[in-house]
């Protein structure tokens, strides 16, 4: 058990950041709602997967839409609190601790903010690893955790509660009500006991995105490389270094979908994403695939780049990151290989690729 105060929000904004693959909405804003939470209520509690007691009541919350809407659609501050109480209402049991749904940008901090707010503790650990743009893509699919009952709510005061036939349908229709409301909405799902948690969470990435964003924030300070910096602690491959060179990206389904390119020294890596980087290809041979992270960072500050705020003439430095095991099991495959996202490839290990 240990606390998280307002200077340690930093760090893990930076951290989840670069853990998110380009999604998970705006680190910057999570960062900010979380420092005011805690300026507000006082710092926050985080326990371990081993300190949850098995009786325990956990409840991922998140932010579901399209991350390029939320930096101009800001949220009112009050929809994730309403959704857990919509869940807890429609449940009667009510939350003990809370935790990100995913480790990715304002999604890592948005659990933080809402446990300063009702004083619950917060579970070191998130249900993906990274970050996945679709609601059913979590661990607990995998082991049998079902998503529904969902609480969804928008900032407009519409509430509603889903009881689903499967994750996938949970998914099919929040993402429905989402575009309806603007694109962005807030949800609490996939309820699960302390028990549970061992399948159902990766652990310890609260922990892991606080070092990742305290190694940048050193390196930086050291003028050494961020990204060796971060690669020494996740066995990171670097993939490219280079300038983007073309961004296409548009909104469409709920969803952030687009390509950019990186031109590096005589080579072009192109990456494809839906919210999170998926697929980089260096002239048009895959290196990296989901599964495994794809994380960009700011070449000279080691800052992530989400798929949002990719920009021509960013210089960036791209990284890739071995998944959790789970995810590479023909299960975990199914549901969040190349081929679901509708790329004609099977998932490739990262290799070993020469820089360009």
């Amino acid at each position: 058990m240990r606390e998280i105060g307002f200077s340690d929000v930093d760090d893990i904004a930076r951290g989840a950041g670069i853990l998110g693959t380009g999604g998970g909405g705006d680190p910057y804003l999570g960062k900010l709602l979380a420092e005011a939470a805690i300026t507000r209520h006082g710092p926050v509690t985080v326990v371990t997967i081993e300190e949850v007691p098995p009786d325990a009541v956990v409840v991922p919350v998140a932010m579901l839409g399209a991350p390029t809407v939320s930096q101009e659609k800001l949220p009112n501050g009050t929809e994730t609190l309403t959704a857990l109480r919509a869940l807890e209402d429609a449940t009667g049991v009510a939350a003990t601790h809370v935790v990100p749904i995913e480790i990715g940008g304002m999604n890592s901090l948005i659990p933080l903010a809402l446990a300063a707010e009702t004083g619950l503790p917060v579970v070191d650990g998130d249900a993906m690893g990274r970050a996945f743009p679709e609601a059913q893509m979590v661990l607990p699919t995998l082991a049998g955790i079902p998503t529904s009952p969902m609480a969804v709510a928008d900032d407009k005061g519409n509430t509603m509660v889903l009881r689903t036939a499967s994750n996938l349908w949970a998914e099919r229709i929040a993402r429905a009500a989402c575009v309806a409301t603007g694109c962005s909405v807030f949800t609490a799902d996939t309820m699960m006991t302390g028990a549970q948690l061992p399948d159902g969470l990766v652990a310890g990435t609260i922990t892991l995105a606080q070092r990742l964003g305290a190694a940048v924030r050193t390196a930086r300070a050291a003028h050494t490389d961020p990204a060796d910096a971060v690669a020494a602690l996740v066995e990171g491959v670097r993939l490219a270094t280079g300038k983007v060179v073309d961004v296409h990206r548009a909104t469409t389904g709920g969803f952030a979908r687009g390509t950019a390119t990186i031109a590096g020294t005589g080579t072009e890596l192109r990456l494809s994403f839906q919210n999170e980087y998926l697929l980089a290809e260096r002239d048009g041979d895959p290196v990296a695939t989901t599964p495994d992270l794809i994380c960009v960072l700011e070449t000279d500050t080691g800052e992530p780049v989400t798929t949002e705020t990719m920009r021509y003439g960013n210089r960036v430095t791209v990284l890739g990151i071995p998944t959790d095991p789970r995810w590479t099991t023909p299960a975990g495959l199914r549901l969040v290989g190349p081929r679901y996202f509708g790329y004609d490839l099977d998932y490739r290990p990262l290799a070993q690729p020469q820089e360009n």
